[in-house]
């Protein structure tokens, strides 16, 4: 694997890993069709270059109560480094936001956060605009969920 470029047998190793990554070294290397070593060696260069960044349980947040995803898009207060290093911090402290883009278009940050109930998503809203100042924040709430998956595509490598 040199400058990062992956043969068949890296995406090969990635895809398995991404279904699951407690797969055996030796179940992977006899899929790729390699031996143990060579393939141990080819994760341990995949991970060493950051292709795979942490192996991680995903959890099922449904189950744990956690039944309703909001979108939150805000718009900045102002628009200078010190705001959004300030909005990048306060957004990150909320266990609630799970994920934090910066956007183009019409809103600047779009929350994604996962919550129990209305009543928990008021106590975060209100959390989330007493921290810092917004030109404007509006919400949406996920009615259903039609496909949502952690994999990274690999069919353009």
């Amino acid at each position: 694997m040199k400058n990062n470029v992956l043969d068949n047998t890296d995406r090969a190793i990635l895809s398995l890993l991404q279904q699951n990554a407690e797969t055996p070294v030796a179940d992977i290397a006899e899929k790729v069709g390699l031996t143990v070593t060579p393939c141990w060696r080819r994760i341990q260069k995949l991970e060493e270059k950051g292709i795979i960044s942490r192996r991680v349980a995903l959890l099922q947040a449904r189950l744990l109560g956690l039944t309703m995803t909001v979108f939150v898009q805000v718009k900045a207060g102002k628009h200078d480094g010190k705001w959004l290093a300030a909005f990048a911090k306060h957004a990150a402290s909320f266990d609630e936001v799970v994920e934090c883009y910066r956007m183009s278009g019409e809103y600047d940050y779009l929350l994604k956060v996962l919550v129990t109930d209305m009543d928990c998503f008021d106590h975060f809203y209100k959390r989330l605009v007493n921290g810092i100042e917004f030109s404007d924040v509006t919400s949406s709430f996920a009615m259903e969920q039609i496909k949502y998956t952690t994999a990274v595509p690999l069919n353009h490598l």
